[in-house]
């Protein structure tokens, strides 16, 4: 018998799921959302807060605040309302209706930016928000996910050391860009290792993290309108941009077979397949996806057909055989 006496202590760590009969490609995604906050985000979060109280800066009575575009306003809610601290999340209108009302239900403040930045987007617009919120009072604590050391070492000491254990001769690992926090963690943890992993990042078109231009993103998780501060390009082998577009046929493709996934997780296997049908033909390839979150949060955007006429247009629809046919070779990959 599992007994826990914190939300945050049932994690499932070492689930991994078979796509091949989805796509008819040898993948496998990691995934994340087996936890009480759904997201690959709560490991970042909770090692933010646990080194932010070791080092004397988070403090009973004091508020955290952070800017968060869903999943780790989540899963800070959630250690925020059991550890007994107050929480502000500045997000933007791109956050999925039914992520802010979970914020809430733990007792959170959601406060939603629409008007952007104009060379900076929405997350520059939050940010901003941030800072003026901590300057204005000293109760407020800023973890900062865009510049926390803490946010990659979470991935760096859990998240690529389970996915080694259970993959010991992988070849290529695909992780999505949002933070890079994931991103950089894993890519630090195998950049240690004897064995050669290629590291191909996933992001999404119309973010510049990679240097591409500023455009209109309706999905959130991935992308940034500002350079994270924790990337180093060094770390990356590949690049994969993904349209939006491509992430909800990915979500709607998985779903038709039961797996519910989240925007993110949609972008990142849409790149991972992508860059797969580029490889030479034959080539058999161990490759695994980092799988972000779920898709119950979802429901009101990329699961909705309304929503989808309205952003997109007429939905696409795939055969039982999968995308895969019909994708070109990875847009951006070097």
């Amino acid at each position: 018998m599992t007994v826990v006496t914190a939300p945050y202590e049932i994690n499932a760590d070492d689930v991994f799921v078979d796509l091949e009969p989805v796509f008819g490609v040898p993948l496998h995604v990691k995934y994340e959302g087996l936890n009480l906050a759904g997201s690959v985000k709560l490991k970042a979060a909770l090692e933010m807060v646990l080194a932010a109280e070791r080092d004397g800066v988070l403090v009973p009575g004091a508020v955290l605040v952070e800017s968060s575009s869903g999943n780790l306003g989540v899963a800070l809610a959630m250690i925020a309302a059991h550890r007994g601290y107050g929480f502000v999340c500045v997000t933007d209108s791109r956050c999925n209706p039914a992520t802010r009302r979970l914020m809430e239900s733990f007792g959170a403040r959601v406060l939603v930016i629409s008007r952007p930045d104009k060379e900076r987007g929405l997350l520059g617009a939050r940010i901003d928000y941030v800072q003026r919120l901590v300057d204005f009072d000293p109760n407020y604590v800023w973890l900062n996910q865009y510049v926390n050391p803490h946010n990659w070492l979470a991935h760096y000491r859990s998240t690529a050391p389970a996915i080694a254990a259970q993959f010991p001769g992988l070849d290529v690992l695909f992780v999505g860009a949002g933070t890079t926090g994931t991103l950089m963690g894993c890519a630090r943890y195998f950049r240690e290792r004897e064995r050669p992993v290629r590291i191909v990042a996933v992001d999404s078109i119309g973010s510049v993290t990679f240097g591409g231009p500023a455009a209109a993103r309706h999905i959130p998780g991935l992308g940034a309108g500002v350079r994270p501060r924790l990337l180093d390009d060094r770390l990356v082998d590949e690049v994969v941009m993904v349209p939006e577009r491509d992430t909800l046929e990915s979500c709607h493709a998985m779903a038709r077979q039961g797996f519910l996934f989240g925007g993110s997780t949609g972008t990142v296997v849409s790149g991972a397949l992508r860059w797969l049908a580029g490889r030479p033909r034959g080539e058999r390839l161990t490759a695994v996806a980092l799988s972000p979150d779920q898709g119950d949060r979802y429901l009101d955007t990329v699961y909705d057909p309304a929503w989808v006429q309205r952003h997109f247009g007429a939905p696409h629809t795939w055969d039982a055989a999968g995308p895969e046919k019909e994708l070109e070779p990875a847009v951006g990959a070097g």
